[in-house]
């Protein structure tokens, strides 16, 4: 997990502030094979979370822990200030957050398009090597501290759902529905 992943807003008034690093492009392994978040210029849409994004604990959309002050990009990284809020439930998530025992920084995101590099080839603009796909146009719809985080490498996890713990297809040749929703997008991509 890298070091920088949350780290404490300095200065008065600043004590319950926090900069995180909820995204990166390191791959990420799902059922359907590497996924990679695509952080340059266009790629990544934050108006969602400079308006309305809100820290939770574990995606769980009931447990609001704060707010999110500002987002942005950097070194190809997803960054955000975030501000934990004074109630019972915030306050237990903010000091272990303080005290160092919860780390995990995770994001909740949607994908608006893919990019599906085979085996041996190179992405369009030559940055990534595949077999993967690429969320080259993604919106983070909030960012969450969590206990564990998909990706402990690089300190930012990817929320697991049910679509990631969904098997490959079967010998069958019969896709799943997430497969065959993904196809659909992919295919509308090219056209």
């Amino acid at each position: 997990m890298a070091t920088e992943a949350i780290r404490a807003v300095e200065g008065e008034g600043n004590e319950r502030r926090f900069i995180i690093s909820f995204s990166s492009e390191e791959p990420y392994n799902r059922w359907f094979g590497p996924e990679i978040l695509d952080h340059k210029a266009g790629a990544v849409d934050l108006e969602r979370l400079n308006s309305i994004g809100v820290l939770l604990f574990n995606h769980d959309t009931d447990k609001v822990m704060g707010k999110v002050i500002r987002a942005w990009l950097e070194n190809s990284r997803g960054q955000a200030e975030v501000e934990f809020d004074t109630d019972a439930d915030a306050e237990t998530i903010f000091q272990k957050v303080k005290s160092g025992t919860l780390k995990g920084v995770s994001v909740r995101y949607a994908v608006s398009i893919w990019e599906e590099v085979m085996a041996g080839e190179k992405s369009s603009d030559g940055r990534f090597s595949g077999p993967c796909s690429i969320a080259t146009s993604w919106t983070p719809l909030e960012v969450s501290i969590v206990s564990v985080p998909a990706d402990a490498t690089v300190g930012v996890g990817r929320d697991m759902g049910e679509d990631e713990a969904t098997p490959a297809p079967s010998n069958s040749g019969r896709l799943t529905l997430r497969a065959a929703q993904r196809q659909l997008q992919i295919n509308k991509n090219y056209l």
